[in-house]
């Protein structure tokens, strides 16, 4: 791998990043540095995360800006107002030795009248969410007409985040002479329309092996009933009494309950998500950088932009709708050389989708035991003592005290002293994890809820699902109208936005894979991986139906025939 100083940067640059300890480029730092400072074609790059690309993109462009020019030079749309402060304050880092170039942030949730006058200074680099920036420009503010650079920085987010007519918006008002660089996890149907409709012959850029997990990280998945998902989170929280981390939950609400729970046991916890003011936000953002606080409870898109050096652990409260949010979530930690660890709660009936995962990330989850209230007792009185051992004394200040506590200690033996300095701190521990139960779950018969019966199936998976169109009733449709499988029992269905997993009875796996052979849908070519056989159902099993598939539902056609709605394919 090359260093900084080997991709055509200027010494005001590295030396600031020398002073930042930034020693060598990351893979898209590599490639993206280098095209950007010798060309002027526009760009589409696909990094995740915290793969670097702030300085992938910043950097080149501090390196060609004009400081003599006090206009607005370059623009940069993000989603979210934590990630356009992290940008701007990365900007501003890298150019501490270039005094003549300014930058500012502008969001939502902030007093606009703030950023109005911060844009008298001319700053020739603004970073802001979308709805604002199109305030700003409406207002006569922010003005674009000597835009040289356009950065679209997690297009796909702020796609899904419903930003498409502010963006769209903000690109007309701007010159069409200008390059544009657009930086996305995912090139999917709405980013890819961006791309045709406002850049030219784009220069594309991406790293190999984008959905692999960082080598730092390591994964874990623990396996409990779903009503003891948060006795578990509490056990690991308490196996790991130095953890600095984000417990990620699928909804605001969610997180805001897991939050209180956490609070209300005692816990350094505290929430971020989309309900939240910005003054509130901030404040709870800077404790969790100080690390006063120990565990941000956080939603997906709340979290975007945080960017927190040391982070321990990255909880996974539930498992995420798909491969890319759990690479976006665990490349959190682990950075920077650093180790970090990934942990996922799963019950049951999710158990199968760890499978998946490791294929698609490219790594190995180890089955992790929550921890017996015996072993949180133990790790956590030896902490306590290592505490003890390593505070500094502060002599001046206790000196005085001194003889009043031997006072009051002089008829006690070392080892009863001993055992109360230790259970100021231990006692809740003992009392909270006396006859504490064993939360770990894997056999077959320990399942929450009775079986109906003791018939095996065979687990199958099939690379579309919601984002293609498919719902549980047309697949369920589907399959009762082919003829092989007018009896067939089938178990549980679990659609995601890029992939479908189905449950079939076992005696029918070779017409399963049969079926959807050469089979095409939406112009895709379905693959069908059977992950297991021999395996009982983890639910109910879903009632026969004899109608056939409604028309434009999930119609998949042998390959060479199109794609969409239409007959279900012909048998041959």
């Amino acid at each position: 791998m090359s260093q900084f100083k080997d991709l055509g940067l200027n010494p005001r640059i590295l030396q600031a990043l020398e002073e930042m300890g930034f020693e060598k480029p990351t893979p898209i730092q590599e490639k993206t540095i280098p095209f950007l400072i010798g060309s002027e074609k526009d760009v589409i790059a696909l990094a995740q995360t915290g793969t670097g690309k702030t300085a992938a993109f910043s950097l080149p462009i501090i390196q060609k800006i004009d400081e003599s020019d006090t206009n607005t030079q370059c623009l940069v749309l993000c989603p979210t107002r934590e990630l356009a402060i992290q940008i701007e304050k990365d900007i501003n880092n890298f150019t501490k030795y270039s005094p003549g170039i300014k930058s500012l942030a502008v969001f939502g949730g902030e007093m606009i009248d703030k950023q109005i006058r911060s844009m008298r200074d001319k700053p020739q680099i603004v970073v802001g969410t979308p709805g604002r920036v199109n305030d700003l420009i409406r207002r006569r503010v922010l003005k674009v007409e000597s835009i040289k650079w356009l950065i679209l920085d997690e297009a796909d987010e702020m796609l899904n985040m419903g930003f498409k007519e502010e963006i769209d918006e903000t690109i007309i008002n701007m010159p069409e002479q200008k390059q544009v660089l657009l930086f996305s996890a995912t090139m999917n149907r709405s980013v890819r329309r961006i791309a045709d409709n406002y850049m030219k012959k784009p220069h594309d850029i991406a790293v190999e092996n984008q959905e692999q997990g960082s080598k730092n990280i390591e994964h874990f998945y623990y396996m409990v009933h779903e009503k003891d998902r948060y006795q578990a989170l509490r056990r690991i929280a308490d196996m790991n009494p130095d953890i600095h981390g984000i417990i990620f939950c699928r909804t605001k609400r969610e997180t805001q309950q897991v939050a209180d729970k956490l609070m209300q046991d005692n816990y350094s916890a505290e929430a971020i998500h989309g309900d939240i003011s910005q003054e509130q936000r901030t404040l709870v953002m800077n404790r969790f950088r100080d690390k006063k606080t120990q565990l941000l409870v956080a939603t997906d898109v709340a979290a975007r932009g945080i960017d927190v050096n040391g982070l321990t652990h990255i909880i996974n409260y539930n498992l995420p709708e798909s491969v890319e949010t759990y690479v976006h979530r665990s490349g959190r930690t682990g950075r920077a050389h650093n180790t970090g660890i990934s942990l996922v709660i799963v019950n049951m009936r999710e158990q199968y989708r760890i499978k998946a995962l490791e294929r698609q990330i490219g790594q190995t989850f180890e089955k992790g035991m929550i921890p017996t209230g015996e072993q949180i007792c133990e790790r956590q009185l030896f902490n306590l003592i290592d505490n003890v051992c390593q505070i500094e004394i502060n002599e001046k200040q206790i000196n005085k005290y001194l003889e009043l506590i031997n006072k009051k200690f002089e008829n006690m033996e070392r080892e009863e002293l001993i055992k109360k300095f230790v259970s100021v701190e231990f006692n809740r521990f003992l009392e909270h994890y006396q006859n504490a139960s064993d939360l770990n779950t894997s056999s077959p018969q320990e399942r929450e809820q009775p079986r109906k019966s003791s018939m095996l199936f065979s687990r199958f998976s099939i690379n579309v699902g919601r984002n293609a169109g498919i719902n549980v009733k047309d697949l369920l449709q589907f399959l009762n109208s082919q003829p092989e499988l007018r009896s067939v029992e089938i178990g549980n269905i679990t659609i995601s936005d890029s992939s479908t997993v189905f449950e079939i009875d076992d005696r029918y796996k070779n017409q399963i894979m049969e079926i959807f052979k050469n089979i095409q849908m939406n112009g895709l070519n379905i693959e069908i991986i059977c992950e297991a056989s021999g395996i009982e159902s983890s639910r109910d099993f879903y009632r026969k139906e004899s109608r056939p598939p409604r028309r434009g539902g999930f119609s998949p056609r042998r390959n060479g025939g199109g794609g969409g709605g239409g007959r279900p394919p012909r048998r041959r």
